[in-house]
């Protein structure tokens, strides 16, 4: 299990889930859960800002997505915010902006409402929140 938890950042949830498909005493999962998280092999803040970078940098994931993600994954509120600042807001902004433009070109509808809808919908997937994307778009389809 230490070398589960050392191979990738793993959380409290996903490390009890590989527990489970063990055949091991209720006790006995709690002592490994116990001696993973007393020697830092289990950190959820440290596991939430590595989730963070990411899936923001690799996946281009907006903040939408990733806190449900972390959520998911029952991460605490304030664990979740502390992670969000791993990414600047110039960074996020230019990723978004990057992202959507590529988008935008790659639709093949023409200019009108099945292109816009289709935009719309790939961002808000990514995570991206709706006043971003619907900037985006008036610029765009003008």
């Amino acid at each position: 299990m230490e070398y589960y938890c050392a191979y990738q950042e793993r959380c409290y949830k996903e490390v009890e889930e590989k527990l489970y498909s063990f055949s091991l005493t209720i006790s006995e999962k709690e002592a490994l859960l116990t001696h993973l998280i007393e020697n830092n092999f289990i950190n959820e803040e440290r596991f939430a800002q590595s989730f963070v970078r990411g899936k923001h940098n690799y996946k281009f994931w907006g903040k939408n997505r990733i806190v449900n993600e972390l959520k998911f994954r029952n991460i605490s509120s304030r664990n979740i915010q502390t992670a969000l600042k791993e990414i600047p807001e110039e960074t996020y902004q230019e990723n978004f902006h990057r992202l959507a433009e590529k988008h935008w070109n790659n639709i093949t509808e023409r200019k009108g409402q099945k292109k816009n809808k289709k935009f719309v919908d790939f961002l808000l997937r990514k995570g991206y929140e709706t006043s971003l994307i619907y900037e985006k778009l008036k610029e765009l389809d003008n």
